[in-house]
């Protein structure tokens, strides 16, 4: 691969492996073990496995090597490990590094899944975890502390597209020693550099915007290559939730469209929030790229684009939540994000349903938020559907 590729071109080449066939698709080598020429050669792969050569698929595999170069390439990472799902890179690249006596320092505003880690997981294996409101810097000053050994958020937070401040929070974590770990799904690969603004890890769930059509769960945790190799490897390896050759694939035919889907996904979700901002049968639209957005300026600064979500509030609670969900003709009710077809999600009673009321209200997480993932249809079919849902909300 060329230094010089800009991303769209590495996200289509970066990576290339071609076997004697000279295929021009990237070849799927689904198999679970590798064949050694000898003992010796057995031997010696055990002791250090060279670029190319490789043990055991949950190891690695010539495929899943591809996904992780490109996607490295097109972040500006070191290296990359693939896993079978976005949690799974959550999981892994917190418990990878993470031990008894160790505090972490989080944002409150996370997907669901992702608190459980952190509240029930971490914390009875003896990892100490601080809460803060993400938007607060004066907040993540009072809770970093001597000895902090990670701090983890979400670049823009689910479902309330909090924005965060990459370069300060790093800064400030950096003075004490602390690691940086960004769950950067809603930014996506296309828009953030998360790693040039201070982070140390990436993490996405693939399963978004990189497949991006429905099909396959996977996830990918970025970063330096001692961080992947002598710390996220071992324990990924160990404890199986590597990606599969088959996901792989599917992954690098994402990426070589990603570039143009999120693009025309994140116009259209713009223009819908334009649209929709002061609807009457609305309480707010959320949107970083509206400038009524508390941290517009800041997504502007820190992303090339708002992104390809809007979470709307509607007057009435859950009742008119549903009912508009319910007279919907183009959008769909899944829990998903990131896909070609427009998601819609009510996170009160699916995403975020564990929560307790008090937290969801802390979390601006009302009865009549729902979260919209912009597809790929006409945007205004789409803006054309939504209001007819309003109207019968």
């Amino acid at each position: 691969m060329s230094d010089d590729w800009k991303p769209r071109t590495a996200a289509v080449h970066g990576g290339s492996r071609r076997s004697q066939y000279g295929e021009l698709s990237e070849a799927i080598f689904l198999t679970q073990g590798f064949v050694y020429d000898s003992a010796e050669a057995a031997e010696a792969r055990f002791i250090e496995a060279g670029r190319d050569e490789f043990i055991y698929a949950r190891y690695g595999n010539p495929t899943v090597a591809m996904f992780e170069d490109r996607i490295a390439a097109l972040e500006g990472a070191e290296d990359a490990f693939a896993t079978a799902s976005g949690m799974a890179a959550v999981s892994g690249a917190l418990m990878a590094m993470l031990k008894a006596g160790d505090h972490v320092v989080a944002s409150r505003a996370l997907f669901g899944s992702c608190l459980y880690v952190l509240e029930e997981v971490l914390t009875r294996y003896g990892v100490e975890v601080s809460f803060v409101d993400g938007t607060d810097l004066g907040q993540w000053a009072a809770a970093i502390r001597p000895g902090t050994r990670a701090v983890f958020f979400e670049s823009v937070s689910n479902p309330t597209l909090e924005v965060i401040d990459i370069k300060a929070v790093s800064e400030l974590a950096h003075k004490v020693g602390a690691i940086v770990l960004v769950d950067n799904v809603f930014a996506t690969p296309v828009f953030s550099r998360a790693i040039a603004q201070g982070a140390d890890v990436v993490i996405y769930s693939a399963t978004k915007h990189i497949d991006g059509q429905g099909r396959t769960l996977g996830g990918v945790i970025l970063g330096t290559r001692a961080f992947i190799r002598k710390v996220v490897e071992p324990y990924m390896k160990h404890t199986g939730g590597a990606m599969s050759p088959f996901t792989a694939w599917v992954m690098l035919k994402g990426l070589e469209t990603m570039s143009l889907r999120v693009n025309a996904q994140a116009d259209a979700a713009l223009a819908i929030a334009r649209a929709l901002e002061g609807h009457p049968r609305l309480a707010r639209v959320i949107y970083p790229g509206l400038p009524s957005h508390p941290q517009h300026a800041l997504s502007a600064a820190q992303t090339a684009k708002a992104g390809t979500v809007v979470a709307i509030d509607l007057e009435g609670g859950q009742a008119a939540a549903f009912r508009f969900l319910n007279a919907l003709k183009i959008g769909k009710i899944s829990n998903n994000l990131g896909d070609a077809k427009t998601i819609l999600t009510h996170p009160a009673t699916t995403t975020h349903q564990r929560l307790p009321q008090d937290q969801k209200d802390a979390l601006g997480i009302t009865p009549g938020l729902v979260r919209l993932s912009v597809g790929l249809e006409d945007p205004d079919d789409l803006l054309a559907d939504i209001r007819q849902g309003l109207e019968r909300a």
